[in-house]
């Protein structure tokens, strides 16, 4: 099967934190991809802006070592080279004001083509950027900004971020990225709900006994030691990505698939989300941080080691019990968990149905397990349906619990694009539809806020577990006390 492309329009991509850790492992080797699926029309550009003091040929040789360490296709040198022909770098310091006028005559060759600036720096510096975007003169009608997570660390710092983008730039202008939004799977999902006939009948509380959503790592804080630390699970995960996913499992068919009506269902889900707050946080969240423990390499460090701190009430894991106030959903509960040095790296949705009514089975038969629908976002991407069928052969009736399994690389032999490709293209044709509006990450602050407040007032040290574990054991009471377990079983 062939993938179609379709070009986009000229551009300008202006990468502020050019010379960081996300541009090299993440932005540029997902633009070269693109480049070398004819995607690009010329005359684009890509623009590095940072406080290196670089020139052009310095910047490219940079960019070359990042393709060969995180490129599998850097080994294409003709293209490599084209592709390099067209970064250019600005030596900038976003905090003085230095490098803007550089920055503005480059661009002011040819105002024509789409102008996206792409913030891969710390939040705290979003509204200076953006100051001086202005100032400067380089923010045109066709202009893009794109902004990573987090957006602030709670709704208030958030509600300033937003307030200093939006003073200039229009809300339609401002992307607001989650590259979990650009995975293969997650967009399937909405095809899975609303272009088949055979489950949106039946999603809703009536025959859905609960949902899962797991998003592990098996790595620690890594180099993100830092900003982790000021950070934690909470924001870092379940804010964005976490709710996120919860809200496209959960929201209404929309009207279309426009940008505005997908984000109109998510912001009902978000608004619908039952309280998390001190009266109930006890009772309804974990939070944990890893020991020292098994690992692949041998032993993993602690988390305070990682930090290098004696102690730290930084949580690593999380595990939520969310519920939605309305119709659909009512009495159908959302489990919710993402942690570090968990016992491997995988990201799903598992969807449990409700248990028959009725067997007409003997026991000799065999037990018979939930149906359930498993999205596996990552590693390999794909979905699976466990449903219980015959065993083959003479032997009697014999019940199995088998998955009717559809793996996205071998259902449709071709390259699945990462999400960071598939987002910057959409930030070029101008469509948001995988992109959160203000008022979807300020009313997520509203509901994770409270949760933050009331592990504060409660002044309990995250909860220990080892690393290689699946988190602490308060993780699996959370469950189990509905009568429930979580599906490790099925990862």
């Amino acid at each position: 099967m062939v993938s179609r492309i379709l070009k986009v329009d000229p551009f300008d991509l202006v990468v502020f934190g050019g010379t960081g850790d996300l541009a090299h492992r993440k932005l540029f080797p997902a633009l070269f991809r693109r480049f070398l699926d004819g995607q690009f029309t010329a005359p684009s550009r890509l623009i590095g802006a940072s406080r290196q003091n670089l020139d052009d040929a310095g910047y490219r040789a940079t960019i070359c070592e990042a393709l060969q360490r995180f490129s599998s296709e850097a080994g294409r040198t003709d293209a490599l080279k084209s592709f390099l022909d067209i970064i250019f770098y600005v030596p900038l310091d976003v905090g003085a004001d230095t490098g803007w006028d550089l920055l503005a005559k480059k661009l002011s060759a040819d105002p024509s083509p789409v102008r996206a600036f792409y913030l891969a720096t710390t939040p705290d510096l979003f509204g200076m950027i953006a100051k001086q975007l202005a100032a400067h003169g380089m923010v045109t009608p066709g202009s893009r900004i794109i902004v990573e997570k987090p957006i602030g660390r709670d709704g208030a710092s958030a509600a300033r971020i937003n307030d200093a983008l939006g003073a200039v730039f229009a809300e339609q202008q401002i992307y607001r990225i989650d590259h979990y939004l650009g995975k293969e799977t997650v967009q399937n999902l909405m095809a899975l709900r609303f272009a088949n006939a055979l489950l949106e009948p039946v999603w809703n509380s009536a025959h859905i006994d609960n949902v899962e959503i797991t998003v592990a790592e098996s790595i620690g804080v890594e180099e993100r030691g830092a900003y982790y630390e000021t950070a934690g699970a909470l924001r870092d995960m379940v804010q964005n990505h976490l709710l996120q996913l919860l809200c496209l499992i959960a929201m209404e068919p929309p009207a279309s698939m426009e940008a505005d009506a997908v984000r109109d269902e998510k912001l009902k889900v978000l608004k619908a989300l039952a309280p998390i707050d001190v009266s109930n946080a006890a009772k309804l969240t974990v939070r944990g941080q890893y020991r020292s423990g098994a690992s692949e390499g041998g032993v993993a460090p602690s988390y305070t080691q990682d930090v290098g701190k004696d102690e730290s009430m930084t949580e690593t894991f999380v595990a939520l019990k969310v519920c939605i106030d309305n119709w659909r959903w009512a009495g159908t509960p959302f489990y919710l968990r993402t942690g570090k040095r968990l016992p491997q790296r995988v990201s799903e949705l598992i969807v449990s149905f409700r248990e028959i009514p009725h067997s007409i089975f003997s026991p000799e038969s065999g037990k018979i397990s939930k149906t359930r629908l498993v999205i596996r976002l990552q590693p390999d991407e794909g979905i699976k349906l466990w449903l219980m069928l015959k065993e083959p052969g003479a032997g009697g009736m014999r019940l199995r619990y088998v998955p009717l399994d559809m793996n996205f690389a071998e259902a449709f032999a071709i390259y699945a694009p990462e999400a960071y490709e598939r987002l910057l293209m959409d930030v070029i044709r101008g469509n948001a539809t995988l992109f959160m509006r203000r008022d979807e990450v300020e009313a997520a602050w509203r509901w994770i806020d409270p949760i933050k407040e009331a592990w504060g007032q409660s002044n309990e040290p995250p909860r220990p577990y080892f690393a290689g574990t699946w988190g602490p054991a308060a993780a699996i009471a959370l469950v189990e006390r509905d009568g429930r377990s979580w599906n490790e079983e099925i990862l």
